[in-house]
């Protein structure tokens, strides 16, 4: 599968592409393929943490059970600059918080599916992503998203 990197103010970003579509953005990549899709992931998270993108648009195709993807897709939806808790998404979902907070761990897309931009009922929560917390901290304040730690 082609495989890119790019340096970002959170860590070196690795995005894998599969048919087409972006299959998972993680931390551990020096890959340096090029493709059309990858050289527009790269340029799309660029302009994010630049300021200048406020959402993406490239295909994507994480893996997941149909739960998962039903969690995905409402995290896709969160506005930049804009959170929802576990809560909101499992009352959407008509469920529990915490299998909703599984699946927040379980995406193989972070930044680009912001799980970052779902919080627990009485603070942050957690991040799967190199960093855990930190990251989650630095992503939110990126986006003006959690006023009172900037």
């Amino acid at each position: 599968m082609p495989a890119t990197s790019i340096e970002t103010p959170v860590g070196r970003l690795g995005l894998v592409e599969r048919d087409d579509h972006i299959v998972t953005l993680n931390w551990v990549s020096d890959a340096d393929d090029e493709t059309p899709l990858l050289n527009e992931a790269r340029r799309q998270v660029a302009a994010y943490f630049e300021g200048a993108l406020q959402s993406f648009d490239l295909p994507l195709k994480p893996a997941g059970s149909d739960f998962q993807k039903a969690v995905f897709d409402i995290m896709s939806a969160i506005p930049l600059g804009e959170t929802m808790t576990y809560g909101q998404i499992a009352k959407k979902l008509e469920t529990f918080a915490q299998p909703v907070g599984q699946a927040c761990g379980a995406n193989p897309i972070p930044v680009i599916i912001p799980c970052h931009r779902v919080l627990s009922s009485s603070g942050l929560g957690g991040f799967s992503g190199a960093g855990g917390v930190e990251t989650k901290i630095s992503l939110l304040r990126h986006e003006n998203a959690y006023p009172f730690l900037i």
